[in-house]
């Protein structure tokens, strides 16, 4: 791998962390308020707002977002490819709905499954900036591998009992099969959200991609959680503590950083490396954060499968050919 794709794996191994750490906040957060879809809007809102100040203060952040109004003006970006952010918003509202019915990593097999796979058909049709990549051996086998081993390391282990009062009164006696199918579904939707946030950061910076991503993803949680309140009413009241109300800063950090990384290296192979550190640092918090489920061996295993997964996939690496261009 060239310099740029091993920063790039880098990076996207830095995603997945927070994306771990930002799944533990949003489900924990979800069920002090007994609402998953509010636990998510928050987590949105705080994004959104740290990103309206940073704007606020930056020129230079400003003149990125005039680059992606004239980008749409000038069809070098599609109206279609600003809604990332739906997609992101289904995510964080799984997150708030179901990690703590189902747990972090039952919740983490499901995603990245439904993330791999849609990975293979984001990056065989060239949505990202990377271009199209061919569906070879070692990417469908890196991908398989992977699947292989968050489903090993998910295999024992189960979330609280306590987390369904994130969810809807009507889903709480849902068995939790049908409780993965949601995550799953937010996953598929994960690697068409990078590629689409990579082509508006590719004209106007990650952070422009950023902003679009919270502010459309902000809107339609928001629409959501309006019919929640008008069903079955809002949260009796709001937790205190500070930690709860993190997620929103870890999303920004990784939803830009993702914005960049998928701009050096293929969806796929992003996808790979986010997965090896989503699990890398469950095991770490549950080594330091020690919760009832417990830490097993098969959970070691499955992250360490999953590091051979993200070799596998890299095994090529990024080459340009002049006459067809990118290809892996």
């Amino acid at each position: 791998m060239d310099g740029r794709t091993r920063l790039g794996v880098g990076f996207g191994f830095c995603v997945g962390a927070g994306v771990a750490v930002q799944s533990r906040i949003n489900g924990a957060l979800g069920a002090r308020l007994q609402d998953g879809i509010a636990a998510a809007a928050v987590s949105f809102a705080v994004g959104l707002v740290l990103l309206g100040v940073a704007f606020g203060f930056s020129a230079r952040l400003r003149d990125g977002l005039g680059r992606v109004r004239r980008g749409l003006a000038e069809g070098v970006l599609r109206p279609w490819q600003l809604l990332g952010g739906l997609c992101g918003a289904l995510f964080v509202a799984c997150q708030g709905l179901t990690v703590t019915a189902v747990g972090v990593t039952a919740f983490t097999v499901a995603a990245v499954a439904g993330q791999l796979v849609s990975s293979l058909v984001v990056d065989r049709l060239g949505l990202a900036p990377s271009g199209s990549a061919p569906v070879t051996v070692f990417r469908s086998g890196g991908a398989a591998l992977a699947v292989g081993a968050v489903l090993l390391a998910g295999m024992d282990r189960s979330g609280g009992s306590a987390g369904v009062l994130a969810l809807p009164e009507s889903m709480r006696n849902a068995p939790s099969v049908l409780l993965i199918v949601l995550p799953a579904l937010a996953g598929i939707g994960l690697a068409w959200q990078q590629a689409v946030n990579g082509r508006v950061g590719a004209v106007g910076g990650p952070f422009s991609a950023t902003l679009v991503n919270f502010a459309i993803g902000l809107a339609a949680l928001l629409v959501i959680e309006t019919l929640v309140l008008v069903t079955i009413g809002g949260p009796a009241e709001f937790p205190t503590a500070p930690w709860l109300y993190l997620g929103g800063l870890i999303g920004v950090a990784f939803i830009a950083l993702a914005a960049v990384t998928v701009r050096w290296i293929s969806v796929l192979l992003f996808g790979l490396t986010s997965v090896a550190g989503q699990l890398t640092t469950a095991l770490v918090l549950d080594l330091l954060i020690p919760t009832s489920v417990g830490l097993s061996p098969l959970s070691v295993l499955g992250c360490l499968l999953t590091l051979v997964a993200v070799v596998v996939a890299a095994r090529r690496g990024d080459q340009v050919d002049e006459a067809t261009g990118p290809r892996r």
